[in-house]
């Protein structure tokens, strides 16, 4: 069965961005607000960073709840690992989900100044200086048979989509405006010469779900 690389739950404004400018550890999608970006899938009962119980169901909660299905590995930019910039100063620093990451798998980070590889809970970091197309034949191999999961940011999806790479996305789009930041796309019809495509309206909070394949 073919390995697909699936870009799953990846949220960007109403203008095309997935995060905003000025990211810091205290703000890691700069000033995008994330309970407005979110909040659709932090509401959901299948959310992979719930503590609580609870939450809602529906076609939310399908998107989040298919987020580990048959996912072997994950490929991540360096913005998203964590908010350094330039040669590694701290090695203390595991990234922003603390000490049980939600990924469970694998985990390529893709970076011009590769540091040791570490394991927090089930997930395994690499950090890797390689082309796209080298970094997803090494997440294939770690994911045995499994898909890969391409989780971003948006600068990293672009390097994906632009070698040719992508099999299957989806994407909600938030009703917010962010004017600046890291852009996926001004128009979702930009992909439309080598993707069906296919858009459904959240019943909660405005967000629309764009679903691309192949």
């Amino acid at each position: 069965m073919e390995q697909l690389l699936r870009v799953m739950n990846f949220n960007v404004s109403s203008d095309g961005y997935g995060a905003g400018v000025g990211q810091s550890l205290e703000r890691p999608f700069g000033h995008a607000e994330p309970g407005e970006m979110f909040s659709w899938a932090g509401a959901t009962a299948s959310w992979p960073m719930r503590t609580d119980p609870g939450g809602s169901r529906g076609l939310d909660d399908y998107f989040t709840r298919d987020f580990a299905r048959n996912i072997g590995a994950e490929i991540m930019g360096r913005n998203k690992f964590g908010p350094q910039r330039g040669p590694w100063l701290d090695h203390d620093w595991k990234g922003w989900w603390g000490e049980e990451p939600p990924f469970r798998t694998p985990v390529f980070v893709m970076t011009h100044h590769p540091r040791p590889s570490f394991t927090l809970s089930d997930t395994t970091f690499h950090f890797v200086d390689e082309e796209p197309v080298k970094v997803l034949a090494m997440a294939r191999e770690a994911a045995q048979g499994k898909d890969v999961r391409l989780g971003g940011g948006a600068t990293v999806i672009r390097e994906f989509l632009d070698a040719d790479l992508v099999d299957t996305l989806h994407v909600a789009v938030s009703p917010v405006e962010l004017g600046a930041g890291a852009r996926l796309w001004e128009s979702p019809d930009e992909l439309l010469d080598r993707f069906e495509h296919e858009a459904v309206v959240s019943p909660r909070g405005g967000v629309t779900h764009h679903l691309f394949w192949r």
